[in-house]
């Protein structure tokens, strides 16, 4: 015998459903923004910052400075920002040097708002003048890690400038301005195994808005690898800290640097780019340091290892938790908790 459910019913069940999650998406928000203003009281000495780095264009080379601000995107100096820039293909999908090694050697240079982009490769510069691209532009949209974000393309020139570099039979390439002042949305189910919120991605890097290596952890590692050494610029961090313990980093969940509190939202688990000499762009013949570091730097979670390829640990990912504005300068005293 069978029930036909009314047609009226059927909306009040229906309208309840959604209300229920609607109250459940309601609270969980309300754990998620909570959850950032519980900062630690206690805090720890551990070190200090040695160095501050910004990459303005992802896979790019670095600038370094001596302060910023510190921001939800990520770090910035005037028109000086993190990964706040990119470039695309035809198909408007974002590339790194993975694939395309000559953008490690991309010398950038950030004077007001103009950007001067430097290649050995390249005969001459390119500039271009980022206020301009953003009162004469209108978004666009690229994908990154099969998101969609909206983008200012950078013009002609930049893409003439980085096509001629790439050298891709029938291909062009774009450079494209993040045009969004909130984080970049992220599906990545992986993404579940760690503590995101909605404020944690910024514009262009792969996880977290702010990454910080430990320089003892580094050191550390050297000895073991055979025939090459590498220094902590190799693994691209914004923060380099000196005077910890090596892999003390694994204990921490939360970073004060100077007056800015940062939480550990999740490990970096490294990839092929590690594997790429900064200063010259060439690849390690060894897979190192790689190779040696998933002899002993595995995750502890067998899920997290499965979901990330078995990627080993080396440095951390940041979410800024302080508010936004605060300035961070090189020789700032770090603590943890």
């Amino acid at each position: 015998m069978s029930y036909k459910v009314p047609v009226h019913g059927t909306a009040v069940i229906v309208t309840a459903v959604g209300g229920v999650l609607g109250i459940v998406y309601c609270l969980y928000r309300f754990y998620q923004e909570t959850r950032k203003k519980k900062l630690p009281q206690k805090w720890r000495s551990v070190g200090f910052l040695k160095s501050l780095n910004i990459y303005p264009i992802k896979s790019c080379g670095v600038i370094s400075t001596d302060k910023a601000e510190c921001t939800l995107l990520g770090l910035k100096r005037e028109w000086l920002r993190d990964r706040i820039l990119c470039v695309v293909d035809d198909s408007y999908n974002f590339i790194t040097a993975r694939v395309y090694q000559d953008l490690l050697l991309v010398s950038p240079n950030v004077d007001g708002s103009v950007i001067t982009l430097e290649h050995p490769a390249m005969d001459v510069p390119v500039k271009v003048d980022l206020a301009e691209v953003i009162a004469t532009e209108f978004p666009k949209t690229a994908t990154i890690w099969g998101n969609e974000v909206s983008v200012y393309d950078c013009g002609n020139e930049a893409s003439q400038w980085f096509t001629k570099l790439l050298k891709r039979p029938s291909k062009n390439y774009y450079l494209v301005l993040y045009a969004s002042q909130k984080c970049r949305f992220s599906k990545d189910p992986r993404y579940k195994y760690f503590n995101f919120t909605k404020d944690d991605t910024g514009a262009f890097p792969d996880d977290t808005s702010y990454h910080l290596i430990n320089e003892a952890s580094v050191e550390d590692l050297n000895p073991r690898l055979e025939g090459s050494a590498v220094t902590a610029r190799q693994f691209r961090p914004n923060f380099i800290i000196s005077g910890c313990q090596p892999y003390d980093e694994d204990n921490w969940n939360f970073i004060k640097i100077g007056e800015n509190v940062f939480e550990v939202v999740m490990p970096c688990l490294r990839c092929v780019l590690t594997t790429l000499d900064p200063e010259t762009g060439s690849r390690n013949s060894n897979n190192e340091p790689l190779q040696t570091l998933r002899g002993y730097r595995q995750h502890d979670n067998e899920l997290i290892r499965k979901a990330f390829g078995n990627s080993p640990r080396m440095g951390l990912q940041l979410a800024l938790r302080s508010e936004s504005g605060g300035v961070i300068s090189v020789n700032d005293p770090v603590s943890v908790a």
